[in-house]
């Protein structure tokens, strides 16, 4: 039997398991590729928001990295909420002593509920130490216009946010527009920048409140990509297609927005 590419997913376990490591571990078998996770911290939630977090010990943290990567390997890694500084700091240290390739940055800053879930200092870190380390980074447009320093509110708007975050060290930035309030008219558009050229990923607007665990989804599905050989765009677009279809697909749970539906 061929052994599958392995994506190390880096964040938060969602007890309600709509986003998280939960949607990696998904989202990765979905793609065909086998998922390892580090978890940075241990959520009360559910689909109408956050109510408590743990934030798991930094050396427990790179234990956990550790543990998987000495045994296992890794052919790519997708972090996700990564609370404190101190856990910042942990990733950072195990994907460089480890030198590990293929790194995708989700840079989760606010959950879907509207809580904050990472602090000052985590987002300054992430910025100086762990972006200059990625292959991709993925903000949303808030997250984009935080680590940006703009407002978005065209496509051509999160070209420049995108120009803007490669500056700080990142390879590649894909910029999601699903916030943009045209999109609901002109569809949601996804844009890609590589350091020199920008690509547009298009696809249709579905009218769905369930939207819970897409920018985990996302992320987790072009790192599995990137782990089986894909080139950037070719990874991209195979993340957008299956978050497309994920978002088509689901599920009306709970009292609040219930989660996308890679299966």
């Amino acid at each position: 039997m061929r052994k599958p590419a392995v994506v190390l997913c880096v964040g938060g376990s969602d007890s309600g398991a709509g986003a998280g490591v939960q949607a990696d571990l998904k989202a990765v078998a979905a793609c065909g590729a086998y998922a390892v996770t580090a978890v940075t911290a241990l959520t009360a939630q559910n689909t109408r928001g956050v109510q408590s977090v743990f934030p798991v010990p930094a050396k427990v943290i790179a234990a956990q990295i550790e543990a998987v990567v000495a045994d296992i390997g890794v052919d790519a890694v997708k972090t996700g909420m990564l609370p404190s500084g101190a856990s910042v700091a942990a990733v950072v240290e195990m994907i460089s002593r480890h030198r590990l390739k293929n790194v995708v940055v989700d840079p989760v800053m606010i959950a879907k509920g509207g809580r904050r879930v990472m602090g000052e200092n985590a987002q300054r870190l992430l910025v100086r130490k762990l972006l200059p380390l990625a292959r991709v980074v993925t903000p949303n447009i808030p997250e984009a216009e935080a680590l940006a320093g703009m407002k978005i509110r065209s496509v051509a708007a999160m070209k420049e946010a995108a120009a803007r975050i490669a500056r700080l060290g990142a390879q590649n930035v894909v910029v999601k527009g699903g916030h943009l309030p045209q999109s609901r008219r002109a569809g949601s558009v996804d844009v890609l920048y590589d350091g020199g050229a920008y690509r547009e990923f298009r696809a249709d607007w579905i009218d769905t409140p369930h939207t819970h665990g897409t920018g985990c989804t996302f992320a987790s599905a072009l790192a599995a990509g990137l782990a089986e050989g894909k080139s950037v765009a070719c990874a991209v677009a195979q993340a957008k297609k299956i978050m497309t279809r994920a978002i088509r697909r689901s599920l009306a749970l709970g009292k609040g927005r219930g989660p996308v539906n890679v299966l």
